[in-house]
């Protein structure tokens, strides 16, 4: 049912003009770019779309957006979450999700549920949706971590297909992946560790530094998934300074001056976050060019 999910979605960014609005241009330069470069599905709304400084109404403008350049030529998962679970449920219920294939919901951030809380937040996600689910745990922005055993109490129900994990306890990872059902997918939210995670069984990643390179990295995962890691890291090491890069001053920052070098769109970003400095633009416009 969610094989649609397997290898390389990425976490898109949102472009902004110079005055902060949003560049629907960039926009629709941004998907072609990501679908043209061989990805597996698209991802709108996560944290490096900067979603937290987007008014509902932009929320939703961009999203039919995206839905209509990408024209179902690729799945498309939502980003739906935040730490009030019924503010959630509602937003489920009153969006329109003609042309969504999933959902992607992160792990409550600030009030720092219990794992019992956690459970029964994601329990009323998917007693409110008929969608697929994918649960994203990532410690370092929510505060909180889900546990690998709450993780797979939650693979048991019904609309719950997956997790986005991203925390830098890579055993926690191998705890799920050994014991999780046939069908629940693990997916990588972190770049690096992508192709470790699908070697060890893992069914690919939502990356940030795909939509910057998408043909290289989604065939980087596609090697890897079919079991041929020479490549595969061969693709990984040559990606690694561009990764550090990228997230050296902060996401979507990096990401977002790397498209800007790659002439797919600007790098502006919404306050608080602040574009690069220079000498991070620097490097980065040097590894563009010089990479092949």
């Amino acid at each position: 049912m969610s094989d649609f999910l397997k290898g390389t979605g990425v976490a898109l960014a949102t472009p902004f003009n110079v005055d902060g609005t949003i560049d629907y241009q960039g926009v629709t330069a941004l998907v072609d770019h990501c679908i043209e470069g061989g990805v597996e599905y698209l991802v709108v709304l996560g944290t490096t779309a900067e979603s937290v400084t987007l008014s509902k109404e932009e929320k939703k403008k961009l999203t039919a957006h995206i839905i209509e350049v990408n024209n179902q030529r690729l799945p498309i998962v939502l980003g739906i979450g935040g730490n009030n679970t019924n503010a959630i449920i509602s937003e489920i219920k009153e969006a329109d999700l003609t042309g969504v294939d999933a959902i992607l919901s992160v792990v409550p951030m600030y009030n720092k549920p219990t794992q019992k809380g956690i459970y029964q937040h994601y329990k009323e996600i998917n007693d409110n949706t008929s969608l697929p689910i994918l649960l994203y745990n990532v410690p370092s922005r929510t505060g909180t971590n889900m546990s690998a055993e709450t993780t797979l109490q939650l693979a048991q129900l019904e609309h719950i297909v997956g997790i986005k994990e991203a925390t830098s306890d890579f055993s926690q990872v191998l705890k799920i992946i050994k014991d999780k059902p046939k069908d629940f997918l693990v997916i990588s939210g972190d770049d690096v560790l992508a192709l470790p995670l699908v070697a060890a069984g893992g069914n690919g990643v939502i990356s940030v530094i795909g939509q910057g390179f998408p043909k290289e990295f989604s065939e980087m995962i596609r090697l890897g998934l079919a079991g041929d890691t020479q490549n595969a890291f061969d693709i990984l090491y040559g990606l690694l300074p561009v990764i550090d890069y990228a997230f050296e001053e902060g996401n979507p920052a990096g990401i977002k001056n790397i498209l800007k070098a790659k002439n797919v769109c600007d790098d502006s970003v919404r306050l608080p976050l602040v574009s690069v400095s220079d000498s991070l633009s620097n490097k980065i416009k040097n590894f563009v060019k010089n990479y092949s």
